[in-house]
Parts: C-alpha cells; sequence; structure tokens
C-alpha cells in the first residue's frame, strides 16, 4: 500500500500537544494521522507506512522507542524517518533515542515552528 507522499503520523498521549502538533504540520501542508499511543501508532504507520512519524516517548503501552524498534526491525518501515518529541531532555536519553534510531530528537517544551521546520529539513534531505 502506498501513502501519501506527505502523510506524518503524530502519536502523543497528551490530547493538547498532538493537537497543537496536528494544527501546525497541517498549516504547513502535511496530512496528519494523529493518535493517542504507541499501539496505534505502530498499526497507523505498518499499515501504510508515512513520509515521517513524530513520536512522543513516553505514552502508555507502546513506548513512542518501542515504536522506534519495531519501525526500525520491520523491512517494510525501516527507513521511515522518526522524530522523537519528550520530556526526556538527559544526555543518555537523547543518546538513547538516536542508538535507537530515531532520525532527529526534540525536547519539550518546545516551539511548534522549529518543530514544522525540523519535519521539513528531515523530509527534504530525503531521511
Amino acid at each position: 500500500m502506498s501513502a501519501d507522499p506527505m502523510r506524518v503520523v503524530v502519536a502523543d498521549d497528551d490530547a493538547d500537544i498532538r493537537e497543537l502538533v496536528t494544527f501546525k504540520l497541517q498549516q504547513a501542508g502535511y496530512e496528519i494521522d494523529a493518535v493517542a499511543d504507541g499501539a496505534q501508532a505502530w498499526a497507523s504507520i505498518s499499515e501504510a507506512p508515512p513520509r515521517l512519524a513524530v513520536l512522543d516517548v513516553m505514552m502508555p503501552g507502546l513506548s513512542g522507542l518501542d515504536v522506534l524498534r519495531k519501525v526500525r526491525e520491520d523491512e517494510r518501515t525501516k527507513t521511515v524517518p522518526v522524530i522523537l518529541l519528550t520530556a526526556r531532555s538527559r544526555d543518555s536519553d537523547v543518546d538513547s533515542g538516536f542508538a535507537t534510531g530515531a532520525t532527529d530528537y526534540v525536547i519539550k517544551p518546545f516551539s511548534p515552528r522549529e518543530l514544522v521546520h525540523r519535519v521539513s529539513s528531515v523530509l527534504a534531505r530525503g531521511a
């Protein structure tokens, strides 16, 4: 199944953050599939691989890191760029995110404008 070239999966259990990220990315021209947890994120990503995924690290059930591991292990999704969006800001957390396969790492609180720039930059690089 071929994904829309501008489709982005956004997963965050905080509805306010999910809605803010969705709104800003839609304004930038992206089609958003917003979900509230890791299991829904993995279902969306594996069903129709998006151009990019933005995952909160701390979600109930499957964490963003769990989803990222699944994305990197699956042949159909292993090249999907993933930006982790999280309050976890220690160096060890950042290192763990990149070691797991994150394309980028954005720490909360974050600038919605900067997140849009990072999404655009990752997609422009063809990462």
